[in-house]
């Protein structure tokens, strides 16, 4: 019996872990109200630096991908511009795909200049771009001053712009609610055919799940309990099957889920509880009135949503309850490779999003982490003894 296959992506937050002391006190979000003077440019510089040096290790060690993603004010991800992060990669990754997971298109009154971007990147890296797109986090919606209620149209109306920009000859005119161009004729057009793939990242809002099986793109479950990705996955199958009339596959069903992983299991749990918490418990701080607006989720997805008694937050979960609920794994490889052989095997998921430091995590362990992924765990999904030797890594000091 073959081993299942599972593709591999390594992502980043690009966080800024230097939260004050008193944040728990003194703060009651990490996003939009988060005054900004806590951010420091000069610490900022040697961050993006090395996490540009962690992307580019990813790539040495043998992943599939490198991914960033777009958010905006606040100390969870400092990626207000993904394109322009994937186009520093373009540069430093020379193998694998970059994943921009992804632009938020209701965020943008200019959906025509994501379709030129990303064509214009896809072209730069060879034809390597994955191209990924959400509506944007709630608190987005105040930090951009859109109307949560439009976000729905606004992302599908950009999302058939861009695929029409992508893929009809110009120049030709086009008229929507929300967007109207009288010529769209992009140049560059994108290199790959019909156009760079598109995934659809998600908290399991049914009409996100709806949207990305119509279209046949990767729906990627993030930061939820395995019992809320299960129903996702479900859902997405059984729409699939019985409203667009195919069969799911395990390359259209994507999971980001944070991995701990070191030489023993109570090695991984420590560590992991050390450096992953700060995402759960401070990064991810946001009042419910930032993280649902009024009208930001359609009534039905609300009330799917409490029937299935979904989880938004993490509040003050332990770290060895979110391994237990799934939402984050921890362990030795054979931990991890048994774990991971759920999703392929039970729930037949396909793609695993994982990686990317987080509250200050040492370089050295940065690097365990990919190294022990990339020589203990890819092997077993990828049917061969060892991976490819991988190029030689740098590590840098932990003040770069």
């Amino acid at each position: 019996m073959s081993r299942p296959r599972l593709t591999f992506h390594y992502f980043h937050l690009m966080p800024w872990p230097d939260l004050p002391p008193d944040f728990d006190e003194k703060y009651d979000s990490a996003w939009v109200t988060l005054p900004n003077s806590i951010y420091d440019p000069e610490k900022g510089h040697a961050l993006y630096n090395r996490y540009f040096d962690e992307l580019e290790r990813a790539d040495k060690l043998g992943w599939d991908s490198v991914c960033v993603n777009e958010h905006h004010q606040n100390a969870y991800g400092t990626m207000p511009s993904p394109n322009i992060m994937a186009a520093v990669l373009t540069q430093r990754v020379k193998r694998a795909r970059i994943g921009i997971i992804g632009n938020a298109l209701p965020l943008h009154d200019d959906p025509l200049r994501v379709a030129e971007e990303i064509a214009m990147l896809d072209v730069i890296s060879g034809g390597r771009i994955i191209s990924g797109f959400v509506r944007g986090t709630g608190m987005e919606y105040f930090s951009y001053n859109i109307n949560p209620t439009l976000s729905r149209e606004r992302m599908n109306e950009a999302h058939d712009l861009i695929i029409q920009a992508w893929t009809r000859p110009g120049p030709f005119s086009f008229e929507g609610e929300h967007y109207n161009y009288r010529y769209v004729n992009i140049w560059p057009r994108p290199l790959q055919k019909p156009h760079p793939p598109i995934w659809m990242p998600g908290t399991a809002s049914l009409e996100t799940i709806d949207f990305a099986a119509a279209h046949r793109y990767p729906y990627m479950t993030v930061f939820m309990p395995m019992e809320q990705r299960k129903r996702a996955y479900e859902l997405y199958r059984r729409l699939a099957e019985e409203k667009y009339g195919y069969e799911a596959q395990p390359e259209q069903l994507a999971f980001c889920v944070p991995i701990a992983i070191a030489e023993t299991d109570d090695l991984a749990m420590k560590e992991g509880e050390r450096y992953m918490m700060w995402l759960f418990q401070k990064a991810m701080k946001v009042p419910t009135e930032f993280f649902m607006p009024p009208g930001y989720m359609s009534l039905r997805s609300i009330r799917a949503a409490i029937e299935n008694r979904a989880s938004f937050g993490f509040g003050n979960t332990t770290f060895k309850e979110l391994v237990e609920q799934g939402v984050v794994i921890a362990g030795s490889p054979a931990t991890v490779i048994e774990k991971l052989s759920y999703y392929t095997e039970v729930l037949h998921a396909g793609m695993l999003v994982t990686g990317g430091c987080t509250d200050g995590m040492p370089d050295y362990l940065v690097l365990k982490h990919q190294e022990m992924m990339a020589r203990e765990v890819m092997p077993y999904f990828r049917q061969q003894e060892l991976p490819p030797e991988p190029r030689p890594v740098e590590i840098h000091s932990e003040q770069h």
